[in-house]
């Protein structure tokens, strides 16, 4: 069943500047890293935004059949923080009675519909205003943030992205395992590797 009152934020603005071109349109069974996260993000809402920055022309036209809101901050070069305050603002906009917002990024592929869901599943369940991945002896994205942090979201600035508000706020967030968490796609030699598992 899909959760009707958690918005998924799928950011994806970044310039991919380590990689050397958009890591967002690479094929992996036969869809794109940006593709299979709005298809995990689809099993577990219909209220799904996408936020493009950098290269948008020649990523918006992949997904643009996709049942999703695209958003393009053309303020990404500012940081992730711009990308957050337009994607927390266009969910309260555009979807209203959505009480959490859960954030992910395209480039770690194996955050699955299985896990967003755990991490829903967990914020039913809990009491806390907060839910992380747990991996590398750290928390991090994917991350689900209820209506109270909403105006913190907000604040951020430059390069800060959610990991601040989880460091500030850790006693008010449930952890939820995600070994393969620390599989992002950051380098070539990144990509070779995960193309080898």
């Amino acid at each position: 069943m899909k959760n009707s009152t958690t918005a998924i934020v799928i950011l994806a603005a970044g310039a991919s500047a380590r990689f050397g071109s958009p890591k967002q349109n690479l094929m992996h069974n036969g869809q794109t890293l940006l593709q299979h996260a709005i298809k995990n993000a689809l099993c577990l809402s219909d209220s799904v935004i996408v936020v493009l920055g950098a290269n948008y022309d020649a990523i918006a036209h992949t997904v643009l059949n996709q049942p999703v809101t695209i958003l393009h901050n053309q303020n990404w070069p500012l940081g992730m923080a711009s990308s957050i305050s337009m994607a927390v603002k266009e969910a309260g906009a555009a979807y209203p009675g959505i009480t959490a917002i859960l954030f992910l990024l395209c480039d770690q592929p194996f955050a699955d519909a299985e896990l967003l869901g755990q991490l829903t599943d967990t914020a039913k369940n809990s009491d806390k205003g907060i839910v992380a991945s747990a991996y590398n002896h750290t928390l991090g994205v994917p991350a689900l943030f209820k209506q109270a942090y909403f105006a913190h979201l907000l604040r951020l600035k430059g390069e800060e992205g959610a990991k601040k508000l989880l460091m500030q706020h850790a006693d008010d967030v449930a952890r939820v395992a995600f070994p393969q968490g620390s599989t992002d796609i950051d380098t070539r030699i990144d990509w070779e590797k995960f193309n080898q598992k």
